[in-house]
């Protein structure tokens, strides 16, 4: 295969895995009103029944301030709610509402855990080859330097989420 064929094939993988996130982000947002960061962050919120905000934060990889957006635009739609701990008064819990819950039921999994799944399957080397071709990549194309989290989406941040850790 030519030079240029193999840039060109990079070049097409590279926008297949884009357009793949783009759709998944439009079918979130269409079908069911959420983004994918909203996606994950009420799949972990579910998990938990009850987690506090700093320890969303730590979860997903994203400061305070951009897990505070993303709660008050899902509490704004009725699908959590923030509570006190009972064990802890001065903590702030954020639980889940039946519609979260219904909706979380309904909604496809997150594109990164359908990924992750599949990926898990390779072997050892498998996966590190892929790591290094991805870091190589993203080195490439200059963004080694960006600060993001493990979250496929497709959507323009928020003003709250251009906030790093």
């Amino acid at each position: 295969m030519a030079d240029n064929d193999l840039s060109s094939s990079v070049l097409i993988a590279l926008r297949q895995i884009m357009r793949a996130v783009e759709l998944h982000s439009k079918k979130l947002e269409k079908n069911y009103n959420l983004t994918g960061p909203q996606l994950i962050l009420l799949n972990q919120i579910v998990k938990r029944d009850g987690i506090p905000m700093s320890a969303l934060a730590i979860n997903m990889s994203l400061s305070n301030a951009t897990i505070t957006g993303i709660v008050d635009r899902l509490e704004k739609r009725g699908l959590v709610k923030r509570t006190r701990d009972s064990s802890d008064r001065r903590q702030i819990l954020i639980k889940p509402t039946e519609n979260g819950i219904e909706t979380l039921k309904s909604a496809p999994s997150p594109l990164q855990e359908q990924f992750i799944k599949r990926f898990k399957e390779l072997s050892e080397n498998g996966q590190k080859a892929i790591v290094a071709a991805l870091e190589r990549v993203a080195t490439m194309m200059k963004a080694e330097h960006l600060e993001v989290a493990p979250v496929l989406s497709a959507r323009p941040l928020q003003d709250d989420e251009l906030n790093n850790k």
